[in-house]
């Protein structure tokens, strides 16, 4: 005796109610929200679109922090949380390539410093792909069948590690003065100052960004990581070497910290020992906004959140409610897209 099953069953009474609440808040939070942005936009233009242009240059640099939080869980699902700390020591490095061996210390453009800088990028992002490696050959690789747990802890301890040399590599205070070898100066449209530093960030994070894609979903090591990511003991039966995957896939994260180091601390002109924390939060945001584990998805989380927190600091609440005013944004997110904007409810690994 066989019972038939209707092919599409109606949803009952409480998931239509639940489904009638969630679109009737996001309407309550959408119709406000654009309406007040067409109000700022209508009364103070020059004031919003300066806030937004700052807000891209940040979410670029935002972008490329996430895309190696986004990179490393998507093919062992870990959050490694002392990502942010490796894009701290990158900065700090930049400053010690760039001032101490290239010895650039006058803030100007020049042929040498366009040349130092180039070298500064290459150097930099090699020194934090070294350490992104190494930590993942002694500290990550031994865990890898343990409990989600343990890894996870192990992160938090290497974040802190990580933050400690910083501490004794740049002291307790924050450094600044640091010279910039990049142009100064803003071009004016309409009243609009978009500075010279916002075309360079640009004219380096959207190439880097494009070469990851490439190398992600066209060449031979892009799809060992992609098999990799999708089930590691069939990758190892189709001849792939899953340590080597891995490994190169935290040397990318490594290198893309350490271009964001470089980038920051050349644009910005700061560097601290706990910067990694703050912004290494904000990128993890950025990442699990976008949907994490997606590339896409990272740079959209990315450039989203730089703009929120530049149009929330020059006409919203202002700078000290900025992280309020991401997380609050993260949570309804979350309400109603569980995986991210970008991202994709998929079954649980067994």
């Amino acid at each position: 005796m066989t019972t038939s099953v209707a092919a599409n069953p109606r949803p009952r009474l409480g998931q239509q109610i639940r489904t009638y609440a969630y679109w009737a808040a996001a309407i309550a939070i959408i119709v406000p929200t654009v309406i007040w942005l067409g109000w700022e936009i209508a009364t103070e233009p020059v004031l919003f679109f300066s806030s937004a242009v700052a807000g891209l240059s940040n979410g670029a640099l935002y972008a490329l922090i996430a895309l190696g939080y986004t990179l490393v869980y998507g093919i062992i699902e870990l959050i490694n949380f002392a990502h942010g700390d490796l894009f701290m020591l990158g900065t700090l490095f930049s400053g010690l390539v760039l001032v101490t061996i290239l010895g650039q210390t006058v803030t100007g453009v020049s042929l040498v410093g366009w040349l130092s800088f180039i070298l500064a990028l290459v150097a930099v992002a090699a020194f934090c792909a070294s350490i992104n490696v190494t930590i993942e050959f002694f500290a990550y690789r031994r865990l890898r069948r343990a409990p989600k747990l343990a890894p996870l802890i192990t992160a938090v301890g290497i974040s802190f590690i990580l933050q400690w040399v910083g501490l004794k590599w740049n002291g307790s205070m924050q450094k600044t003065g640091w010279p910039s070898l990049l142009p100064q100066g803003a071009l004016n449209i309409a009243g609009v100052e978009i500075r010279y530093t916002f075309f360079v960030v640009l004219a380096v994070t959207i190439p880097v960004l494009l070469l990851l894609t490439w190398v992600v979903t066209k060449t031979r090591a892009g799809k060992a990581m992609r098999a990799t990511a999708q089930d590691q003991d069939a990758a190892r039966l189709m001849g792939i070497n899953v340590n080597r995957t891995i490994s190169f896939t935290f040397a990318v994260g490594g290198a893309l910290a350490g271009v964001a180091g470089v980038m920051y601390q050349q644009t910005i002109g700061t560097t601290r020992y706990d910067l990694g924390f703050q912004l290494g939060l904000v990128a993890f945001t950025a990442a699990v906004l976008g949907g994490i584990g997606n590339l896409p998805g990272a740079v959209l989380g990315g450039v989203l959140i730089g703009l929120i927190q530049g149009i929330n600091d020059g006409v919203g609440l202002g700078q000290k409610y900025s992280a309020t005013v991401v997380f609050t944004i993260l949570i309804l997110v979350m309400v109603f897209r569980p995986a991210g904007l970008l991202g994709s409810s998929v079954g649980e690994k067994v």
